[in-house]
């Protein structure tokens, strides 16, 4: 297994690693530094991946992931919840579930109020280029595998999302092997492979230049839970044709199932939209800390 190199904190290399490769790894104690939010902070807005309804549009026909989605406009330092509305992608970036509008449960408003996704707001805005408008999607995954059952995190392999920019979080990973990040080049070619870990550990992508696939991941112990988390954030300006929304609500949730595996995941993207204002990301003092969950 090949491993990039991490962040520097010390340096603020993310932009420079970002333009030089196409992606930037942070380890979890680097990204608690870089969003200066605390113990009990972080374990309330990780208990909300307990709570995601099922993902009932998967192709291939598994019952492996769970999800909530919300979209947002960025304008003027300003994230803005938009009406819920589907999530779509084109089967030109997701072959297996592409051209179709999925509805998930929007993510509910106390998570997108809490002071760790406030956070994450404001350090994608300064991370990312956001000059203008954007659209913003947001989402919350939770992948398990059971008994006789793998989990996917990305069924459709390595891929693009179509989108400009993408931050994907670990928010809990337990009892839990395998689940390897791989990355390419648009060509496909191999760039290298790592594990997201630990929580709060993290990758910034440039989705034009780079390809991302998770492989599928197993319980250690078959006779109990597992599970890993993740938050995704997608951003694309509004020139960009890939864009994602949010306007119903899916009311049908079932209940978890004695899953011998889960993972949790929260995403957000980018690209041109409008709605009323969410938050406004801040300058916040970042203070190195560690966080033992």
């Amino acid at each position: 297994m090949t491993h990039g190199a991490l962040i520097d904190p010390a340096t603020n290399a993310i932009q420079t690693m970002m333009a030089r490769q196409g992606y930037a790894r942070l380890s979890g104690a680097e990204t608690f530094a870089q969003l200066g939010v605390g113990v009990a902070e972080w374990h309330a807005f990780a208990a909300s991946w307990n709570d995601l309804g099922p993902d009932l549009y998967m192709a291939d026909g598994g019952r492996y992931r769970r999800r909530r989605h919300a979209t947002f406009r960025y304008e003027a330092g300003d994230f803005i919840r938009q009406p819920h509305q589907p999530h779509y992608q084109s089967r030109d970036y997701n072959p297996l579930n592409g051209d179709v509008q999925r509805w998930f449960d929007p993510v509910e408003q106390a998570t997108i109020d809490s002071p760790v996704c406030r956070a994450i707001f404001a350090f994608c805005a300064a991370q990312f280029p956001m000059n203008g408008t954007a659209h913003v999607e947001m989402h919350q995954f939770r992948i398990e595998a059971r008994p006789g059952e793998v989990g996917r995190p990305t069924p459709e392999g390595l891929h693009r999302d179509g989108v400009d920019h993408v931050l994907v979080m670990l928010v809990e990973r337990r009892n839990v092997r395998e689940g390897v990040t791989r990355i390419g080049a648009p060509d496909g070619t191999p760039l290298g492979e790592f594990m997201l870990a630990d929580a709060g550990d993290a990758m910034l992508i440039d989705d034009r230049r780079i390809l991302h696939g998770v492989t599928e991941i197993h319980a250690v112990d078959d006779n109990q839970p597992a599970c890993a988390g993740t938050r995704l954030f997608h951003f694309s300006s509004t020139s960009s044709s890939a864009m994602l929304g949010c306007s119903a609500t899916v009311s049908s949730k079932s209940c978890l199932v004695s899953p011998a595996f889960t993972a949790m995941a929260a995403a957000c993207k980018i690209s041109g939209a409008s709605g009323p204002i969410m938050c406004s990301p801040t300058t916040r003092s970042v203070v190195a800390s560690t966080i033992i969950l």
